[in-house]
């Protein structure tokens, strides 16, 4: 039977590591790569793998999740979050397509998204097919952007089942997500050499939030999710605008331009 790793980087999820890293106890090897955590993260962690690393914390989330996943020693691997839970139904599924002796290389699944409890299932949340199970050594993140999906040299299949992807269960886990990925997004602009010009500033102030919004909450169906669907629209509309309020301090102090290799203290 092929073995499997999971990997996981985390900073200060404690609170979401028993449900995570719970649900794939029955792997073959687990590593924890804690990034700086202040809370109990590194003894929870314990309680499921004696492979727990500690890193700085470093803006670009993909070079730690490169360093986990350099340490699996399995036939195959899969990157999970910390606030990410393999369901028993798609674990069978896992391991069926393993023993069958997959024909592709990687594989990507649906994910539901839980927003204060509440499965977004329009709205463009879902299926929100995420790859991340693949052959050791088929496959790597690109050490560029937080969100950068992992190059893969061979071809791709799709499971049926779906991970749940527990991304939101205060408001405060709310603000703190769209603080970190408006700061990454910002930097990643200035760092590209990009100009604060009055048009830049209108498409993110005004032109991209509104569409986005648009496009989401109305064409996408988002309304129909209740009330997590409209906090979530409104959430990913005013990300470009404070993107761009970081982007445009960074671009006119370049000294206080955040480095992507060093570490930080917050999410």
């Amino acid at each position: 039977m092929p073995t499997i790793a999971f990997t996981m980087i985390g900073h200060n999820e404690a609170h979401n590591l028993p449900l995570s890293l719970g649900s794939v106890s029955w792997a073959d090897q687990l590593v924890y790569v804690d990034c700086a955590s202040t809370d109990d993260s590194v003894a929870v962690a314990r309680r499921y793998t004696d492979e727990v690393l500690e890193r700085p914390n470093l803006p670009n989330l993909n070079i730690n999740k490169a360093l986990g996943i350099d340490h699996a020693r399995t036939d195959w691997v899969f990157y999970l979050d910390a606030d990410e839970v393999i369901t028993p139904a798609l674990a069978e599924e896992i391991r069926r397509v393993m023993a069958a002796d997959a024909p592709h290389v990687a594989y990507r699944m649906p994910r539901r998204n839980l927003f204060f409890g509440h499965w977004l299932r329009r709205g463009g949340h879902y299926p929100d097919y995420q790859l991340r199970l693949f052959r050791r050594g088929r496959a790597r993140f690109p050490l560029r952007h937080v969100h950068e999906k992992l190059d893969v040299d061979g071809s791709i299949g799709t499971l049926r089942e779906a991970m749940e992807h527990h991304t939101v269960d205060t408001a405060l886990t709310a603000l703190r997500k769209m603080d970190f990925n408006s700061t990454f997004n910002a930097m990643d602009m200035a760092w590209s050499g990009q100009q604060p010009t009055v048009r830049l500033g209108l498409r993110f102030l005004f032109t991209k939030p509104a569409s986005r919004f648009v496009r989401r909450y109305v064409f996408k169906g988002g309304f129909l999710d209740g009330w997590p669907g409209l906090l979530v629209a409104l959430i990913d509309s005013i990300d470009f605008q404070f993107r761009f309020i970081k982007f445009w301090y960074w671009a006119t102090h370049p000294d206080e331009r955040p480095d992507p290799q060093e570490g930080r203290d917050t999410p």
